[in-house]
């Protein structure tokens, strides 16, 4: 789906690149690939995050999104990976699709909006829905966006912080339209997944078996 912001049209489906073709530490090799769903209330700039974020621009206006994706190769400590933003609907009427996007996800990211207590009150019906579909651990950030907007704040940087401590998870603010943090935030997303996937392997590998030693007396 393409869209237009500022007379420009902007594929949603291109590949945007974050990455130095002659940096000889890069490495391309086995580059591992990782789907992350936006969730949060209509308006809080879930849109503009992934557009920042995959195409370094702002987007100022937008038509509603229902579902739409965002892709961008990014290098993490040295090593290629390629995102896949899914850019989703928050508002109540697409609520029954919301199971479908948390099971597309692999990570999360729940926003909302500083100059919007009513987002920030809403977040934890998000954080439901995608317990009930993921179950066990799910990894997910909790973002404040628009943080530019400091003269509009609504919701303070320290109960973002402590609702992110009830959450159990990584709490940023940040603002779309400076771009304030959204390239931390997925390169801490990806690394998040890295971690639990090493971790998953671990626990998934075989024991190896002891080898049989011949002592001789």
């Amino acid at each position: 789906m393409s869209r237009s912001y500022n007379n420009n049209t902007v594929n949603s489906n291109n590949n945007a690149v974050l990455a130095n073709p002659h940096n000889d530490n890069i490495n391309i090799n086995n580059m591992d690939r990782w789907r992350v769903a936006v969730l949060g209330d209509g308006g809080v700039g879930k849109t503009a995050l992934a557009v920042q974020f995959t195409l370094n621009c702002f987007v100022e206006t937008y038509d509603p999104t229902i579902e739409d994706a965002y892709r961008k190769q990014l290098v993490v400590d040295n090593r290629m990976c390629f995102v896949e933003v899914i850019d989703t609907a928050g508002q109540e009427e697409y609520a029954t699709l919301r199971n479908q996007w948390v099971r597309e996800g692999q990570a999360f990211i729940l926003v909302y909006s500083i100059a919007s207590r009513v987002t920030f009150e809403r977040l934890e019906n998000f954080r439901q829905s995608m317990r009930r579909v993921k179950r066990g651990d799910t990894i997910f950030m909790l973002v404040g966006n628009k943080c530019d907007k400091s003269y509009e704040r609504e919701v303070s940087k320290e109960e973002g912080a402590a609702l992110a401590r009830k959450y159990g998870c990584e709490f940023l603010e940040t603002s779309a339209k400076t771009a304030q943090n959204v390239e931390r935030l997925f390169t801490n997303l990806v690394r998040a997944l890295r971690d639990a996937s090493v971790t998953k392997d671990e626990v998934q590998a075989p024991p190896k078996k002891k080898k049989k030693r011949c002592i001789v007396f």
